[in-house]
């Protein structure tokens, strides 16, 4: 890491309250109360096949897909974003759909632990990246302007503050803007958001004030999901929109959208027999169980150990000459 990506990671660490503006204090405050509600129980060391992240609340096991409320407020413009990859990290985790409760995995294909590359001047991601609970990305509808079904995905969020994140983190986010990724003929949305309790939180409403006050960050993004799949061999990347991020409001009508979808899902109507429903609170959800379930007993308690290390080679700098930014 650059010794000026070591500062900025120094100071994110030391934000305090004194640096949060007086209009966001009151969503501080209860943001401290909403996060400390989910406890992450872990499993085995990161880095590892077992290594598992699951979240309790009050001691009780939680699925961070399902039971964690997508709106933290009343009047639903703060949301609550799950941590799955903190920022300059290369771990690909994410929440798993197939297991009960849905816990938080390292992703794994052809049976080894995937990393992201690191593609110059990138390290790792560069956001703290994870999803929206209770989101739902259908892949049985086409989306009318991007031409492509769901990615049968929680939605996926860039979370733009300076604090880095944990996995199981449970932030409390504002929506600024998306892009529409077309991953392998699917869309996938990728929503930038901003830590409520973030000192620029007041100053970031839309997505023309990223650009404003974090000039290079869009640009950044965009290249960052081109050119990622690269150094594993795959083609670059593609965008709807000609890879323009769409605004505030055009991304809170993705999100409600695909809530919407969730709920067809969570309430067993989904037609989905590849994604795992279990939940402690869903009221009339057929996934619902407790403590006294085989389901939930089958869940181990936590394990947690050491981080295993990982090969060098992930660390290396990958230099893509000839897909630049256009």
């Amino acid at each position: 890491m650059s010794r000026a990506g070591q500062r900025l990671a120094q100071s994110a660490r030391h934000v305090t309250a004194s640096a949060l503006s007086a209009t966001t204090a009151s969503s501080a405050s209860s943001t401290k109360m909403a996060t400390a509600e989910y406890v992450p129980r872990i499993i085995g060391g990161p880095n590892t096949l077992e290594h598992r992240v699951y979240l309790e609340q009050n001691g009780k096991l939680v699925s961070p897909f399902h039971d964690i409320p997508l709106f933290a407020d009343d009047s639903k413009t703060v949301l609550n974003m799950i941590v799955e990859i903190p920022r300059w990290t290369n771990a690909k985790m994410e929440i798993s759909k197939e297991e009960a409760f849905n816990p938080i995995k390292q992703d794994i294909k052809k049976g080894k632990l995937r990393f992201v590359r690191n593609c110059f001047p990138h390290h790792g991601y560069i956001w703290n990246y994870g999803a929206f609970p209770q989101t739902w990305e259908d892949p049985a509808h086409t989306h009318p302007e991007t031409k492509a079904k769901g990615d049968n995905d929680p939605l996926d969020v860039c979370e733009i503050g300076e604090a880095v994140g944990y996995p199981g983190q449970v932030k409390q986010v504002k929506a600024l803007g998306v892009m529409a990724l077309l991953d392998e003929g699917e869309t996938d949305w990728k929503i930038l958001v901003i830590d409520v309790n973030d000192p620029l939180a007041s100053k970031l409403n839309d997505i023309e004030d990223v650009e404003r006050h974090l000039p290079g960050l869009i640009r950044a993004t965009n290249e960052w999901f081109r050119i990622y799949k690269i150094p594993d061999g795959k083609p670059e990347n593609q965008f709807a929109f000609s890879g323009e991020a769409k605004n505030k409001k055009y991304a809170t009508e993705i999100v409600h959208e695909c809530h919407a979808a969730w709920k067809k899902l969570i309430s067993g109507q989904g037609g989905r027999v590849d994604i795992n429903i279990s939940n402690s609170t869903v009221k009339d959800s057929p996934g619902v169980v407790g403590p006294s379930d085989d389901v939930y007993k089958g869940i181990p308690q936590d394990s947690r150990k050491a981080t295993a290390p990982i090969d060098p080679s992930i660390s290396k700098w990958f230099y893509l000459s000839g897909h630049s930014m256009q």
